[in-house]
């Protein structure tokens, strides 16, 4: 008979057991659920209040070269110092400071370099400039260099003898036997 209660026991206490788990089980889940859900939902939550500050701000950011990069935008790279710029781009812009006067802020303390796409004036034009003269110039070369191979091809061909020509004339026509019936 305690064989039954200690058995009976056991199988009213697993459910009490299961049970017992089910509030801790609950709380992890609870907890990983606002750990998924909160990171996506403060982004939005703290965004800018004004979009189209942020807008200019990128567009802005867009075309200063990260220094640490130098291959991205001051708006593309992750780097700390473009945070950083990008940061002080939008207190500039906040201030009320224009595209041109943030750039030259920019140029003033890390030169032309930081612009992604130099100015078309004074040295820059060669910059501008010299890729399209390059392919015009090479184009030129290339028609003269066929021009020229042409007619020493031409030059290069022998001239037949006339004597040589007429014996090869003659010796087609034996070949090819009397002609006519």
């Amino acid at each position: 008979m305690g064989s039954q209660v200690r058995g009976a026991g056991s199988l009213a206490g697993a459910p009490g057991r299961r049970h017992g788990r089910w509030p801790g089980f609950a709380l992890v889940w609870a907890l990983v659920w606002i750990g998924l859900v909160i990171p996506g939902v403060a982004p939005a939550a703290s965004g800018s209040p004004n979009p189209d500050l942020e807008d200019q701000v990128r567009e802005i950011a867009s075309g200063l070269r990260c220094v640490v990069c130098q291959n991205l935008s001051v708006a593309d790279s992750p780097s700390d110092l473009a945070k950083e710029m990008r940061n002080l781009v939008r207190e500039l812009v906040q201030q009320g400071k224009s595209r041109e006067e943030i750039q030259a802020y920019f140029v003033s303390r890390y030169g032309e370099f930081v612009l992604l796409s130099p100015p078309k004036r004074g040295f820059n034009l060669l910059v501008w400039g010299l890729p399209f003269l390059a392919i015009v110039v090479g184009a030129w070369g290339v028609y003269l260099v066929a021009r020229r191979w042409t007619l020493r091809r031409e030059e290069a061909e022998p001239a037949v003898d006339p004597a040589y020509a007429e014996r090869v004339r003659r010796d087609l026509r034996e070949r090819e036997g009397p002609a006519g019936p």
